[in-house]
């Protein structure tokens, strides 16, 4: 009986494995990430460094948003001609957090990460009170692709999507 149990628990175990990364994987490749600016003198292990216009700055590696805040967007074709932006829509209680975070961190940046890399940045101007939010350049279409596969269009509904497929 234990030499059954033995051969039957890899398989058991590769079984499952496969099942948790299929049954999750939808949307598991779009990685997108906000990040606050703060100081060189913070917690090194919390921070990260980026070159801005030619000067290091440093970035929070918390982020403020991430993809899982994120209720919609919409493509377009950046000033570059080479890539592509996007327009974030974000969720409720995500609004109002990026709200907070534009709101007491006027001149500083806010960079973002895409699938991996810091792709854009923002100078905080003013708060952000429309919840949504602007990768400018940067993404690819395969990566544009990818969010598609992940997520909706701005005004785009469940059902929609679901007969585009």
């Amino acid at each position: 009986m234990k030499a059954i149990y033995r051969l039957m628990l890899p398989l058991v175990l590769l079984l499952a494995a496969e099942a948790a990364f299929a049954g999750g994987s939808k949307g598991k490749n779009v990685k997108i990430s906000f990040h606050m600016e703060t100081h060189a003198a913070d917690n090194p292990k919390m921070i990260f460094p980026h070159a801005l216009r030619g000067e290091e700055k440093y970035f929070r590696r918390i982020p403020e948003v991430t993809t899982k805040d994120i209720a919609a967007f919409s493509p377009f074709p950046s000033d570059d001609q080479a890539s592509y932006g996007v327009v974030l829509e974000l969720k409720k209680i995500p609004s109002g957090r990026i709200l907070t975070a534009t709101q007491s961190n006027s001149s500083k940046w806010l960079a973002c990460q895409a699938f991996g890399r810091v792709i854009d940045a923002v100078l905080i101007e003013e708060a952000i009170t429309d919840g949504k939010l602007v990768i400018w350049s940067g993404l690819t279409m395969e990566e544009i692709r990818l969010m598609d596969e992940a997520m909706p269009r701005i005004g785009e509904t469940k059902e929609n999507k679901k007969k585009k497929k």
